[in-house]
């Protein structure tokens, strides 16, 4: 790991501990709960490995929270949020199926936008959290499954649901996938 990708991790990893310790849990139920081992969550905590995007996801959800809110509070590099958040292009991702996933915003914000760059090219398993979600398709074609209900959303297209409603996408066609999306942070 470079040390940047290091930085990275020990700030994701203070992210999901200072987490779970405002909610008082212990590493065993957090890993518990997320499907994980606690090794693997004990050397996430102390930036000695980095989570896919779906290992974030689970933390995030035993957690409370989202996998985008831990990204944006591990990017934040002071613990007061500054009223401008400014991001630049060799921000650190996390590695996503498919792709990776970076924040495109710092610190605990009212939104929680991330690019994706990449996307799987089968569905897995669905996602939900509290808040809506929009989706803006930057390149490429993805399928989106929405309870089911299954839209193709093109480059220059975009989509906007609860996200308490189940939701996946895949890519469309072997074409590479950049998409923005924005998370409200409930």
């Amino acid at each position: 790991m470079t040390a940047f990708a290091e930085d990275v991790g020990v700030r994701l990893g203070g992210a999901v501990r200072a987490q779970r310790h405002a909610l008082g849990l212990t590493l065993v139920d957090v890993a518990g709960r997320a499907g994980l081992s606690h090794p693997f969550l004990s050397q996430l905590e102390r930036g000695l490995a980095r989570p896919s995007m779906r290992s974030l996801t689970a933390i995030a959800s035993a957690l409370g929270t989202s996998a985008q809110a831990l990204m944006a509070a591990a990017e934040s590099s002071v613990p007061v949020v500054e009223p401008v958040s400014v991001v630049r292009h060799d921000t650190a991702a996390v590695d996503s199926p498919g792709g990776s996933v970076r924040s495109l915003v710092r610190g605990a914000r009212a939104m929680l936008p991330s690019e994706y760059t990449g996307a799987p090219t089968s569905f897995h398993d669905y996602f939900q959290h509290d808040g809506e979600e929009f989706v803006y398709v930057v390149a490429g074609r993805i399928e989106i499954d929405v309870d089911g209900a299954l839209h193709i959303v093109a480059a220059g297209e975009s989509v906007y649901y609860a996200g308490a409603v189940r939701h996946r996408w895949r890519g469309l066609d072997g074409e590479q996938v950049r998409l923005v999306v924005v998370q409200q942070n409930a």
